[in-house]
């Protein structure tokens, strides 16, 4: 493939992954309009962010293995469809349930993208420098993906109201087929000779959906709640289920569990989860502080996430050049610990205090050692693995991600609640309360991101193939 089309071709897969990423978060600092304008509760309004998460993580396992067995191109281009309607349905929602509904097929769609996505950059590259440069970009895209949400998110909302998060979905949606129509080669399923495991597909698929539920419910139900056990119970007992029919009772399993020997896609996958278990609880609790603690609006809200949006930028930009001199390990334990002194840093921040004192370099420190971990955790992720199962391994990777955004936020943010309640029972006012919870959830988030980077110290080892400096 000719470099200049090869190029193009990698800014029309990094362009989609970055519009599903966006829908995460670019729906946070639009939530007071949504609750307004359709009349939600407040417990009926984490569904809006919800709905997305749940379709998203729990079909993503089958998504990866469908970009082995059904021609890539095809599939990537139905998920991008998929997604694009579902976001006119979310824009031209006038009720509860049919936002929610959308959201939820706006899930289904992304998971499509997101494992599609992946599995075409890792085909279409050369394994070495060409695809640890790939790589670089996707892993970038959905990065700033991520911490873009909230400046665009902040912006659409205060100009034109919170249907215009969804809009923008539609241009590039449409930009992205025509230009993948043209772009991704036609190429049979690698590997077309196996047969869906429908068996293993419900198991994960309702495992994964299930403790995705469960996880959800306990901003509004609490850990303890049946409404939470009974659901974890259940993903947890079919994912068993799920190991037993993979490991001994199905002729073509969905998923061959041998591919889980390789060590680097462990550590990597283990890496990942608890890089985002932190970040997702970031980017919720900063978004607050702003609103919330210091009285900002949308606006000014999402422009003060331009610099550590910046920083990810950069670092993502970077990263290949530095694991080229350093090596994929070195690479994460600075990425990572530099991440922790991030998340410590922001754990500084009182009601009162300046933007520049914490939040700030906070920030800006976490997204950068993001930017730095991300990467070289997915070139250590697919290295190795052989072609008809990058597809599956790309499910694993996003599902390592999300699962551990879903599991880190949900778990922080009830840490984070519960101090803050104390001591507003202990008389503390609301505002020096908030914040105080807020640190304990960034101070939970620097404990994961140093596990981190001790997971990278101790399981990985070796330098990976040289990328020239030009990358």
């Amino acid at each position: 493939m000719h470099s200049i089309r090869r190029n193009a071709l990698l800014v029309t897969i990094c362009l989609a992954q970055f519009m599903v990423v966006l829908d995460i978060t670019i729906v946070n600092v639009a939530l007071p309009q949504i609750h307004a304008a359709l009349g939600f509760s407040d417990t009926g309004l984490q569904w809006v962010v919800n709905a997305y998460s749940l379709t998203f993580a729990g079909f993503l396992m089958l998504a990866g293995r469908a970009t082995d067995l059904v021609p890539r191109r095809q599939i990537f281009l139905v998920g991008v469809g998929v997604f694009t309607v579902a976001s006119l349905g979310c824009a031209l929602a006038d009720g509860q349930n049919v936002l929610i509904g959308a959201r939820a097929v706006q899930g289904l769609g992304a998971s499509v993208i997101s494992a599609a996505s992946l599995a075409i950059v890792t085909g279409s590259f050369a394994e070495g420098a060409e695809r640890n440069r790939a790589l670089g970009f996707w892993a970038a895209m959905g990065g700033i993906g991520g911490s873009a949400g909230a400046l665009l998110g902040g912006a659409l909302t205060s100009a034109f109201g919170w249907p215009s998060i969804f809009v923008l979905n539609l241009p590039v949606g449409i930009a992205v087929v025509l230009a993948g129509r043209r772009l991704i080669p036609r190429a049979p399923a690698a590997a077309s000779e196996r047969k869906l495991d429908v068996p293993g597909a419900v198991l994960i698929t309702g495992s994964l959906t299930a403790i995705v539920f469960g996880i959800v419910r306990t901003d509004a139900l609490g850990w303890g709640s049946p409404g939470v056990l009974l659901p974890l119970a259940l993903g947890l007992a079919m994912l068993g289920l799920f190991a037993l029919v993979e490991g001994r009772l199905a002729g073509d399993p969905l998923i061959p569990l041998g591919v889980f020997k390789l060590p680097t896609l462990r550590a990597a996958n283990l890496i990942v989860a608890l890089l985002y278990a932190a970040m997702f609880g970031m980017w919720y609790f900063i978004s607050l502080y702003f609103q919330e603690v210091k009285g900002d609006t949308a606006l000014v809200a999402g422009i003060s996430f331009l610099p550590p949006t910046l920083c990810f930028f950069v670092a993502s930009a970077t990263a290949a050049r530095l694991v080229a001199r350093l090596g994929v390990r070195a690479t994460l334990v600075i990425g990572m610990s530099l991440t922790t002194i991030g998340f410590l840093v922001l754990a500084t921040a009182g009601a009162r205090s300046p933007y520049v004192a914490a939040i700030l370099p906070g920030s800006m420190l976490a997204t950068l050692g993001a930017g730095w971990s991300m990467v070289p955790a997915t070139i250590a992720a697919v290295r190795g693995v052989p072609p008809e199962e990058n597809g599956l391994v790309s499910g694993v990777v996003n599902t390592s991600r999300l699962m551990g955004g879903t599991l880190g936020l949900a778990v922080l943010t009830t840490l984070a609640t519960s101090r803050t309640n104390e001591l507003l029972a202990g008389g503390t006012g609301q505002l020096d309360a908030l914040a105080s919870g807020y640190r304990i959830g960034f101070l939970v988030g620097a404990g994961l991101c140093l596990a981190g980077a001790v997971a990278a110290a101790a399981l990985l080892r070796g330098r990976p193939e040289a990328v020239p400096q030009a990358a």
